[in-house]
């Protein structure tokens, strides 16, 4: 037996080394055979010898003309081991106007010749058959021989002892994933089946594994099939379903990892590298956002892109997905190089086409951003850059505004000077009936990139979502940070609610807004419903397996300065409209600041800010924002509660910002 395995590995192994110089060579042999042979299935020996003239002239004709034709349908430079099913299109195109061309000019040569007689036209159709079965043979059979080899590679080496793997879901995902397993004896994992809930897939072997029942039979499937692991491939799945499939297995101590978004399925890297353990953001899976690929890349592709904030959480994301659209320059700007070498790397490995620029600055610096723009000329601004901690910003007011405000005017004012016509401004929640230092600043902000799509008639626009999941310094990494010291959680309140949304999502969707153009509109996605912070606490308490009270305490500390219990998308004089994407809204506002009015205010504001003056900072603001109600407005105190004592406490129980990290 091992005699034979040997020698079919060596075979194989032949076949494999195949390359496109010995398809010519073995087409150039074996399309007269083709010919002979479609003759041959039409006719017994005897008149076969009748149409031997006709037979000469068609293969002297024909041979040349279909090697021509395969060479100018690229058939000689395809990598032959990794055809797909375009391949086979392409064999299907090129034998068909091969075929076409061979007839015709052979009917042109051998009419006029005497004593040939004519071959019936099933000839042809047989010869143009047989065309497309020779170079599908000859082609897959490399793809074959190399899919054998591999089996019989990994069964030589796959260990005696595997985890036995159940892949939930046998769509895209789960069938890549398989294949990533079944190629990759290292990871010593053995793919036994499937679960999937679509009945049309039960009992149907999907790339050789069987569908195995629904989710509801997990735990008979994996004592039946003796499963060490569950592995969720179903980027697409609401979180209900995530939830749902979760608890399952933790009630059968099955342990889970998940394949966790559908950014590996659009850029074709699906593999156990991309699955990990359950986290917060997979139970709280919204619908998948259906984004408009096309328009995205049409905006960005071929353009000079700056994202400010880059080494944020929410920038970082943008230039990730804006890499993927192939512009002709992304600038990276911001402030701390730690961050932005870290991301600059991260594109340098992942979309290495694209060309970078890391751009170390401070956005309220007026210089520096001059030859910013000067020197890149940028088509797209998207600002990202902003300071976003609300209790940070109640303790140090003069940097939000000047930050927030300042920072934005004088991006504004360049963008306008150098003749950008694209500038977004990622704003917040927070912004909407302020009673934050931070929020406020926001407002501001968006009231400047209002005015000045005004004045310029340009496509200067604004994005306005809530928190995100994930983002540094948010809420799910410091109270997982908690939970590993052993608590308690710390939350503010127990109504405190927050809208969230993930990371990618939220920037999906900013950059779909991007696309809709417009003059000075605020677009508002669509957050869903929100979410009290107290139930993120328990459900995450629950992947950890701990239990409230029992394991792990929840505290209440009471609402801090800036803080509100829970936040609005829209402010009362808003109309939203719908637009063409149902996640995105308008907000449109009939009230106007009038353009010198704000001018002035915003001058008084930077002048207050310079002066350290809050009395008169806190003053400027309400005069450009009548809803804005100061912390100590409400009856709070600015300054931090001598109770907390930590810093990590006050994070972990306050609504953080939407927006990029510090400029």
């Amino acid at each position: 037996m091992k005699k034979i395995t040997y020698y079919l590995m060596a075979f194989l192994s032949q076949l494999e080394m195949l390359r496109n110089r010995h398809f010519l060579i073995i087409d150039a042999l074996l399309m007269p055979s083709v010919a002979v042979l479609a003759l041959a299935l039409r006719f017994d020996l005897v008149h076969l010898l009748n149409y031997k003239g006709r037979l000469l002239v068609f293969i002297i004709v024909a041979t040349p003309l279909k090697l021509a034709t395969f060479y100018f349908f690229s058939l000689y430079k395809r990598f032959w081991r990794y055809a797909s099913i375009d391949e086979v299109i392409l064999i299907v195109e090129a034998a068909t106007v091969a075929s076409l061309i061979a007839v015709t000019i052979t009917l042109l040569v051998a009419f006029p010749l005497e004593g040939i007689v004519f071959f019936p036209r099933s000839i042809f159709i047989i010869d143009w058959l047989l065309t497309i079965f020779v170079l599908l043979l000859t082609r897959y059979s490399t793809r074959v021989a190399l899919r054998q080899h591999q089996l019989l590679e990994r069964r030589q080496k796959r260990p005696v002892k595997t985890r036995r793997a159940l892949i939930v879901g046998a769509g895209d995902a789960g069938t890549l994933l398989a294949r990533d397993m079944e190629g990759n004896p290292s990871l010593n994992i053995t793919p036994v089946g499937f679960i999937d809930d679509d009945t049309d897939k039960q009992g149907v072997l999907i790339y050789g594994l069987p569908v195995l029942g629904t989710r509801l039979q997990i735990p008979a499937t994996a004592e039946a099939y003796n499963i060490d692991l569950v592995i969720i491939a179903m980027p697409s799945a609401s979180g209900e379903a995530v939830r749902d499939i979760t608890r399952i297995c933790d009630a059968n101590d099955i342990p889970v990892r998940i394949l966790p978004s559908t950014h590996a399925l659009l850029t074709g890297q699906v593999s156990m590298r991309d699955t990990r353990g359950v986290k917060l953001e997979d139970l709280l899976r919204r619908e998948t956002v259906r984004t408009d690929l096309s328009q995205v890349r049409q905006l960005i592709s071929g353009r000079r892109v700056v994202v400010t904030g880059a080494g944020g959480s929410i920038g970082s994301e943008l230039c990730r997905q804006i890499a993927w659209s192939n512009p002709d320059l992304l600038i990276l700007v911001g402030h701390g190089e730690t961050s932005l070498f870290h991301i600059r790397r991260e594109l340098d490995e992942r979309v290495p086409g694209v060309r970078y620029v890391t751009f170390i600055g401070d956005i309220r610096d007026q210089m520096r951003m001059e030859q910013l723009f000067r020197t890149y000329q940028p088509e797209l601004v998207f600002h990202a850059a902003a300071h976003k901690h609300l209790w940070l910003m109640e303790q140090n007011p003069v940097e939000a505004i000047t930050n927030n405000v300042l920072g934005t005017r004088q991006l504004l004012e360049l963008a306008v000077a150098h003749n950008v016509p694209h500038f977004v401004l990622i704003s917040t929640d927070k912004a909407v009936n302020p009673t934050s230092l931070m929020g406020a600043s926001k407002r501001v902000a968006e009231l400047l990139v209002q005015e000045m799509a005004r004045r310029t008639g340009r496509s200067f626009v604004s994005v306005r979502f809530g928190n995100v999941l994930g983002s540094r310094g948010s809420i799910v990494p410091i109270l997982e940070s908690q939970i590993r010291r052993g608590g308690p959680l710390t939350i503010t309140h127990p109504e405190v609610k927050r809208f969230f949304m993930t990371i990618p999502e939220a920037v999906q969707l900013v950059l779909q807004a991007a696309t809709m153009g417009g003059t000075g509109e605020i677009f508002v996605l669509d957050m869903g419903e929100p979410i009290r912070i107290v139930d993120l606490a328990r459900q995450l308490l629950g992947l950890h397996g701990l239990t409230e009270g029992k394991d792990i305490q929840i505290k209440y500390i009471g609402l801090y300065p800036g803080e509100k219990l829970s936040e609005d998308l829209f402010y009362p004089t808003e109309r939203y409209e719908r637009t063409i994407h149902e996640k995105i809204f308008i907000a449109r506002n009939d009230s106007r600041i009038d353009p010198s009015d704000l001018d002035k205010a915003v001058e008084l504001l930077m002048e207050a800010a310079r002066r350290n003056d809050r009395a008169d900072l806190l003053q400027g603001l309400r005069v450009l924002i009548p809803e804005f109600q100061p912390a100590f407005e409400r009856g709070m105190d600015n300054d931090l509660p001598e109770k907390s004592g930590n810093e990590e406490v006050l994070a972990s129980s306050l609504g953080q910002g939407a927006t990029g990290d510090v400029s």
